[in-house]
């Protein structure tokens, strides 16, 4: 292994178990990883804060409407154990080498593609896990990974807590939700949750491939979102009327495809939103789910889904080609960060409340800073006050 002066031990913030925040404690005594053949070790710099992080804590991934399933287990056994490191969104730079990889990526800057790939396979990914789950991630100061998804990220003109807020759980779930979908050039686009990571992430790379996004958020909302890139922003406080709306927003023309994080009693609005003049389709009605924070269930005549031939794609992960992509939108400028704030790794109890109770101006991602690495990486991104 070849290594710059890398400690024994670090500072880390270990999940002990589901429940709540106090199931998540801080450890200045953890053994810092070794780099595995293939593997780098890399110095943590910032974490992007997801989601899933709660949901996997508190055990939120049922299969069912009923049961306590605690941990999803699409490989056929539950990964997750404790301790465990949580963090997936990983920037830092690389301390140590394992066998095999080049000694020259010593002190690379890089951002880490999360999955953790059951398979070499770079056009699928059937059974997926990730960093921060079925092993440990970025919420300490040092982590081991795969060489190969250590994505090398030079641009000076990123700071490392930006770089991180672009990080992969959000973008990748978010291009696996159009290229599952086929979403093309002119389409008409709705992104619901539009103002988290997936949702900003969705807007930007709508336009990329020549989209036309339109965002399901909040009227506070409506200046920052229609700077990023949203065509239009529709009021999900007031859904009555919903397919009326979206009728005169997009000039009597029916949405192309939703990109739904939201779920619950809103889906059938959103099909209606696709549906109400099939005439004016030349393409099937598509539908995107990569999350239900609105409720897991929702009722659905079946009869509208194959009478209305609508297409329905549910993701989580996306693939090894999709991520490489991503990368290279970021190191030509096309994508741009949303970063809300930072805080230190100490403060994680802090971020995990704030994420839940959210204020209005909240839009896009929080990101976690090593302590030791605060004054540079997160002091500039901290909340005011």
């Amino acid at each position: 292994m070849a290594q710059h002066s890398v400690p024994d031990t670090m500072a880390a913030m270990r999940l002990t178990g589901h429940g709540g925040i106090d199931a998540l404690v801080h450890d200045a005594q953890v053994p810092v990883p070794r780099p595995a053949p293939g593997e780098v070790l890399v110095r943590v710099t910032a974490t992007a804060k997801n989601n899933t992080d709660r949901k996997a804590r508190e055990g939120l991934y049922p299969t069912r409407d009923k049961g306590d399933v605690t941990s999803f287990a699409i490989g056929g056994a539950p990964t997750l154990t404790f301790p465990r490191i949580q963090g997936a969104d990983i920037v830092g730079r690389v301390a140590a080498v394992g066998d095999g990889v080049d000694a020259g990526r010593i002190g690379e800057r890089g951002l880490l593609d999360f999955n953790i790939y059951a398979s070499p396979r770079r056009d699928i990914n059937l059974t997926p896990d990730y960093y921060g789950h079925g092993a440990d991630g970025g919420f300490a100061e040092y982590v081991a990974v795969p060489s190969d998804q250590f994505h090398a990220v030079a641009n000076p003109e990123l700071a490392d807590a930006e770089l991180a807020a672009m990080g992969m759980c959000s973008y990748q779930t978010a291009y696996h939700m159009m290229t599952s979908a086929g979403v093309g050039p002119g389409e008409r686009v709705l992104v619901t949750g539009a103002s988290g990571g997936v949702g900003t992430a969705l807007i930007q790379l709508c336009r990329i491939v020549g989209a036309i996004p339109y965002a399901l958020s909040t009227p506070d909302k409506a200046d920052a979102l229609t700077a990023l890139g949203a065509e239009a922003v529709l009021d999900r406080s007031d859904m009555d009327g919903f397919v009326e709306r979206v009728r005169e927003t997009t000039g009597g023309a029916p949405l192309d495809a939703v990109m739904d994080l939201v779920g619950g009693e809103m889906t059938l609005r959103f099909i209606d939103a696709m549906t109400f003049d099939m005439n004016a389709r030349s393409t099937y009605p598509r539908l995107s789910i990569a999350g239900a924070s609105g409720g897991n269930v929702s009722e659905i005549l079946w009869t509208v889904i194959y009478l209305y031939q609508v297409q329905i794609f549910g993701v989580s992960h996306g693939t090894r080609e999709e991520a490489e992509q991503l990368v290279a939108w970021i190191r030509s400028g096309e994508l741009r960060p949303v970063l809300h704030a930072a805080f230190p790794l100490s403060e994680l109890h802090a971020a995990e409340r704030y994420f839940v109770e959210r204020s209005s101006g909240y839009l896009g991602k929080i990101v976690i800073v090593p302590d030791a690495q605060w004054a540079e990486h997160g002091a500039p991104y901290a909340l005011p006050g």
